[in-house]
């Protein structure tokens, strides 16, 4: 029996059961890529923009997968790469960065459920204060739990850089959560 990645491999290298292999695509990926588009992002709607992009892009250029790595692991790299453009007219329509930084925590406090605990509001505005790399590689790291070696396919980083990475990053939002939280 064929893996479900084979199976979108074959169906996507045909031009008549494209249309199948990428809904086979989206069923198998669409929840993963979300949240992690989401974490990035925070806002639900801009989330969904980025998610149909990734995939349109996945469709149009599935030709120009190597097969050298997984299928999410080629879709978290188009992913990313869609949100860091999103995030980056957010910056653009900012203003100045500290105004993308603000606007990204004030979106986290927005789009928070009534239940959510204080910590997880938190945890979510240290995220976003990170420097782009470190938000990155924080999230792949604490929410995706992908190794090092994943990570690094996708962002095109060396494993140690993205240790280095990692460490501050948790480091800052330690820092963050410390600093903010009140009992």
């Amino acid at each position: 029996m064929k893996s479900k990645e084979a199976e979108i491999i074959d169906l996507m290298s045909s031009e008549r059961s494209r249309e199948k292999g990428v809904r086979l695509m989206m069923d198998a990926y669409q929840s993963r890529l979300y949240w992690h588009i989401r974490r990035l992002i925070v806002d639900h709607a801009l989330a969904q923009d980025v998610l149909q992009d990734t995939f349109i892009k996945a469709y149009q250029n599935f030709h120009q997968f190597k097969q050298d790595s997984q299928i999410y692991t080629w879709l978290y790299r188009i992913a990313t790469n869609e949100a860091l453009q999103q995030l980056n007219k957010m910056k653009k329509m900012q203003k100045s960065e500290e105004g993308a930084e603000y606007h990204l925590q004030n979106l986290v406090a927005e789009n928070v459920s009534a239940d959510a605990d204080e910590i997880q509001v938190l945890l979510q505005k240290a995220i976003q204060s990170l420097p782009e790399k470190q938000k990155l590689v924080f999230t792949f790291r604490y929410y995706e739990d992908l190794p090092y070696e994943e990570i690094s396919q996708i962002l095109d980083m060396s494993v140690g850089t993205l240790k280095t990475n990692y460490h501050y990053a948790k480091q800052k939002v330690e820092e963050y959560i410390k600093a903010n939280y009140h009992e």
